[in-house]
């Protein structure tokens, strides 16, 4: 669909003529710009002789003529207005639109003494005049009347509306016969914003100044416009012909596309920003600086390196999958623990602990430069930790082959465990509590030593976990005041009474977990029976009746060939169980017993084969 602001081009002319077609005729184009454009107009014109005799018959210019701006988008401006040149020349326009709200006359009267015309170019009323038009007008008459003849010499006369020439136009110019004459008239658009667009006019533009100004190396992607003065090219505003539209769409869409990405990209570094303070937020308050400095000091007395590797959050929610319900291994009660791989493989165990509380971080940072410390088989190595998220994470080996619970509770199981599997089961974790009882540089009590934290490797190989409320203490201390914390069913009833965990704390707990290996009972019942008491306490009430066969797993009855070892391993848990602390073995001494027993299952299995097992399970038989 045509647009009004199209401009047309008439190649037929040297070189092509752009013009716009108005309701009465078509005007060229002279000149445009981003606030106005300049087209010719008609002069309306003829000429008469000082003595009264008329003009000559074969000079027929039109005494009048109409211009109208009617169905366009163009209006005159104010800077035109109606200009006569002649003798005794009235001259009149008639024009609408604009500020007039009706029809509007107006005119000047050119005066011609017997003196002459006015020659040196002014225009003070002697052989011309003018008149304004107003701003806005869309439709104007222009007429040209001769009020009488008053000479001889054949004169010329015209009137017509056009640019304010400002006092420069001179008569001289209009004293010559022309078969058409014209104006140059100044026209706005009508509307802000509206811009002005090519069909043809382009290539009428480019020959035209092709042609003016001989330049064959035309950049069609400038505007240019004949100037003023006619004696070359201007270049103006830039103009929306089909090329440079598209250009300018592509450009602006390029624009968005930049500015869309600059944003983009500044919203990132701005979150990246925020995400990396605080990181360094949580890092200070989840105790990084003091941890440094713990580092700096143990490695000062040990007189070796001592180094917790620190991973990042975006590392460990890599290997997690952000943490995904699907990697979670296991809930405690001091967190979750996910299963992950690092980047380089590993296969870990990330424990997302809860929230910490702020006067416990000394300690925390306290415990996990102990625990890094630690290098025992049985004892799962904490390989690192993450200090950049809201609460710390903690990385540990990842052991396979689920809990010391699940396997005893679990009767179906292609694999049981098989009485001399759960003595060494009881020798490994003993001899882990031993170890850090006593063989590290501070003392560490576990504190939660249950069969939920006792982790098996594909050959079974025991390993203690889950030091979330481990407590280290100086040589010289025998117990730690804290606010009483556990697992029930496990818990000391000394440390329960007073609030003083000691190393026969981790003991007594060890205790329950001997009794789960003899009697596959969980330590609270829970079942909905009447006896709710608890594992430890039934088995001491068995011990004491020398029943303690009725509570054995059948598994262990039927599995063990000496049971002299099942009622040592009882009398060993009976101790651990004893209500008063002090009667409690030592974890070294539990697992030296442990380990002798081991022996002489070893033992027992070589004479078995010279016929002395039997009589020796016959005989312990009739104590349980």
């Amino acid at each position: 669909m045509d647009s009004p602001f199209d401009i047309y081009c008439n190649t037929s002319t040297n070189p092509p003529t752009p013009y716009i077609p108005l309701p009465i005729n078509m005007s060229e184009v002279v000149e445009i710009s981003g606030e106005h454009i300049r087209v010719k107009s008609p002069v309306s014109g003829g000429f008469c002789n000082m003595s009264g005799v008329s003009a000559p018959d074969d000079f027929e210019t039109p005494f009048r003529y109409s211009l109208s701006f009617l169905s366009t988008p163009y209006t005159l401006s104010d800077a035109n207005q109606l200009t006569a040149f002649g003798c005794d020349d009235l001259a009149t326009v008639a024009v609408q639109g604009g500020a007039a709200t009706a029809e509007y006359t107006g005119g000047c009267l050119a005066y011609c003494p017997e003196a002459g015309l006015s020659r040196n170019g002014s225009c003070p009323g002697n052989g011309c005049c003018h008149t304004p038009i107003p701003k806005g007008t869309n439709v104007l008459n222009v007429s040209d009347v001769h009020t009488h003849w008053i000479g001889q010499k054949v004169s010329f006369s015209y009137a017509f509306v056009g640019e304010n020439m400002n006092g420069s136009a001179s008569y001289n110019k209009f004293n010559s016969k022309q078969q058409y004459m014209e104006s140059k008239v100044h026209c706005c658009w009508r509307g802000l914003g509206l811009k002005l667009q090519y069909i043809a006019a382009e290539v009428c533009m480019q020959e035209f100044c092709k042609a003016r100004s001989g330049n064959n190396d035309f950049n069609p992607y400038l505007s240019w416009m004949p100037s003023r003065n006619g004696t070359g090219c201007s270049r103006v505003p830039q103009l929306q012909s089909p090329g440079i539209r598209a250009s300018i769409g592509v450009s602006s869409g390029m624009g968005f596309l930049l500015l869309i990405s600059t944003g983009f990209l500044s919203r990132k570094a701005l979150h990246k920003r925020k995400q990396k303070n605080l990181r360094l937020k949580f890092f200070k308050r989840n105790g990084g600086l003091l941890l440094q400095q713990q580092q700096e000091m143990s490695s000062s007395t040990q007189g070796m390196p001592v180094k917790t590797r620190l991973f990042s959050a975006n590392e460990l929610n890599k290997a997690t999958d952000r943490f995904s319900q699907t990697r979670i291994l296991g809930h405690g009660g001091q967190g979750t623990v996910y299963k992950g791989m690092l980047s380089d493989g590993q296969i870990v165990a990330i424990k997302k602990s809860k929230l910490v509380d702020e006067d416990q971080r000394e300690q925390f940072i306290n415990e996990v430069v102990i625990l890094s410390q630690i290098n025992h088989r049985n004892v799962v190595k904490l390989l690192g930790c993450c200090l950049e998220t809201e609460v710390p994470l903690l990385v540990y080996e990842f052991v396979p082959n689920g809990t010391l619970f699940d396997h005893i509770r679990d009767e179906n199981t292609e694999f049981p465990i098989l009485w001399n599997m759960r003595l060494k089961i009881a020798a490994d974790i003993a001899g882990a509590l031993a170890y850090l009882h006593s063989a590290t540089s501070l003392p560490i009590f576990h504190r939660d030593i249950k069969s939920t934290n006792i982790l098996l490797d594909e050959k079974y190989v025991a390993k203690v976990s889950d030091f979330g409320i481990s407590r280290s203490i100086s040589v010289d201390q025998t117990h730690l005041t804290t606010m009483v914390k556990g697992t029930y069913g496990y818990l000391d009833p000394e440390y329960f009474q007073s609030s003083q965990f000691t190393e026969k704390s981790d003991v007594y707990s060890f205790g329950v977990v001997l009794t789960e290996l003899l009697t596959g009972q969980r330590p609270l019942s829970g079942n909905g029976t009447t006896d709710e008491r608890s594992l430890a306490t039934r088995f001491l009430e068995a011990m004491e009746e020398n029943s303690v066969g009725k509570i054995l797993d059948n598994q262990v009855l039927k599995q063990c060939n000496d049971l002299d070892e099942v009622v040592a391993v009882a009398r060993l848990a009976e101790r651990c169980l004893s209500l008063n602390g002090k009667k409690r073995p030592t974890m070294r001494e539990v697992a030296m017993e442990l380990e002798i027993l081991r022996f002489s299952q070893s033992y027992s299995s070589a004479a078995e084969d010279h016929g002395r097992g039997a009589s020796s399970r016959k005989a312990t038989h009739s104590l349980i």
